[in-house]
Formats: C-alpha cells, sequence, structure tokens
C-alpha cells in the first residue's frame, strides 16, 4: 500500500491521527468531515495514496461508492433527508476521497457558476465540539449495524 509521510488522510489511514471513524476496513476509512455542511457529513479515503479520484483503480472506485451507498441509507433513514449528495473532490486535500452530505436543501452543495450575487463572502466552516462528532460517528456506526442486523441492502 502506497502512503505519503505528510498526507493527513495517509495519516488516518496509517492510524497516526485517529478521525471520527464511521467504517473502516483493510481498503477504506470512512470517517466525520470535521466541518460538515450538514450533519452526519461523511468522507470515505482509500487507505492507499491516490492523489485524485481519476488515479483510483477501478475496483477501488467501486468499494468507494458500494461503501457510499450504504452509508447514504444510513443517512437518509437517521436524518430524515430525501437525498445524499456523493461527491468526490480533491481541491483541499490531494488524496482521493469522496464525501457524502445528506441533503437538508437543495443549496447544500451549489456550484459557484449559478450564484448570481458578487462578490461573495464566504464563513469559515464551525467543526462541531469532539464530543458531538463522537456522538454522530457512534449513531452512523450502529446505523450501519443495524441495517447489516436486519438484511437491508448493504
Amino acid at each position: 500500500m502506497t502512503s505519503e509521510p505528510d498526507c493527513l488522510f495517509c495519516k488516518f489511514a496509517r492510524g497516526d491521527i485517529r478521525p471520527h471513524v464511521v467504517h473502516e476496513d483493510d481498503r477504506l476509512l470512512a470517517f466525520l468531515d470535521i466541518g460538515p455542511i450538514r450533519r452526519g457529513h461523511v468522507q470515505i479515503i482509500p487507505r492507499a495514496h491516490h492523489a485524485y479520484f481519476e488515479l483510483l483503480p477501478t475496483d477501488l472506485a467501486t468499494d468507494i461508492l458500494a461503501l457510499g451507498q450504504k452509508i447514504a441509507r444510513a443517512q437518509k433513514r437517521l436524518y430524515n433527508v430525501p437525498r445524499v449528495a456523493f461527491l468526490f473532490s480533491g481541491g483541499d486535500i490531494a488524496h482521493a476521497h469522496a464525501h457524502l452530505v445528506p441533503m437538508v436543501e437543495g443549496t447544500d452543495i451549489t456550484s459557484r457558476r449559478y450564484i448570481r450575487e458578487e462578490p461573495l463572502s464566504f464563513a469559515a466552516i464551525p467543526s462541531p465540539p469532539h464530543a458531538e462528532l463522537a456522538e454522530v460517528a457512534l449513531e452512523l456506526r450502529d446505523g450501519l449495524q443495524q441495517d447489516l442486523a436486519q438484511g437491508r441492502e448493504t
């Protein structure tokens, strides 16, 4: 497995830094975003370092998508939302990662291209306290386990 010494997500994957884990296996790690768009905002990363999603081996990208579907079903049920956004990004950390955002409003993930107001201003995204992140990670882990126990498509 490839790893970059200074990559934050590689540090998560190696266990050097422990995020609020929702799921982990030998290839993937899913954890809470510390600046969530909505409660339950999860990121999924491969444990191996691949800078961008187009560089992922197809089977690994497929595994990320399959895990994303499982987490999205739990998010929809837990947060009573009609849909969950799934997107790969790479603007902040050069380690392929997917975001799953429970969609409360249609503007929860918005493209700059269709915003009319100029100039735009942005506020820093608040990071919930450690205890709240731990609570959310637990509810998502429990939600995934409930799906498995009840034989839901996972």
